[in-house]
C-alpha cells in the first residue's frame, strides 16, 4: 500500500480529513494530496505519523502494527496508566510520564 492510502486510511479511521490532518500536523493544506505524485520530506512524514499515533514504518509499509515500538516497550499496567491518563499519548508522552511517576516515587520515599 502507497504512503498516501496508508495516510488516507488511518485519518479516516482516527476520525481526520486529510486537510485537518495537515493543519494539526503543521505542514500545508492541501500538501498531503500532491504525495500522488512526489515524497514528502522525512519530517513531514514524522509530523503524520506524530498526529496519527502511528510509527513512521506503518505509513511508509514496512509494518503492518501502527506503533510497534510503544507496543514492544511498555507492560500491561504502563498502558493501561498511559491510556487512562491520555488515550492517545504518544511515545514520547508516555516517556514523560514514566519519568514523572519515578520522580514521584522518589519524592514519597523521602517524606
Amino acid at each position: 500500500m502507497a504512503l498516501i492510502d496508508r495516510v488516507k486510511e488511518t485519518s479516516k479511521k482516527k476520525g481526520l480529513s486529510l486537510t485537518e490532518l495537515a493543519i494539526k500536523a503543521g505542514i500545508g493544506e492541501k500538501s498531503i494530496y500532491s504525495w500522488n505524485t512526489r515524497m514528502p520530506t522525512v519530517a513531514t512524514i514524522e509530523k503524520v505519523a506524530d498526529v496519527l499515533h502511528v510509527s513512521t514504518d506503518y505509513l511508509l509499509g514496512r509494518t503492518d502494527e501502527m506503533n510497534p515500538a510503544s507496543a514492544d516497550n511498555l507492560t500491561e499496567p504502563q498502558k493501561q496508566v498511559a491510556y487512562f491518563i491520555d488515550p492517545q499519548a504518544t511515545k514520547e508522552d508516555i516517556e514523560q510520564i514514566k519519568k514523572l511517576v519515578e520522580i514521584a516515587k522518589l519524592s514519597k520515599r523521602r517524606l
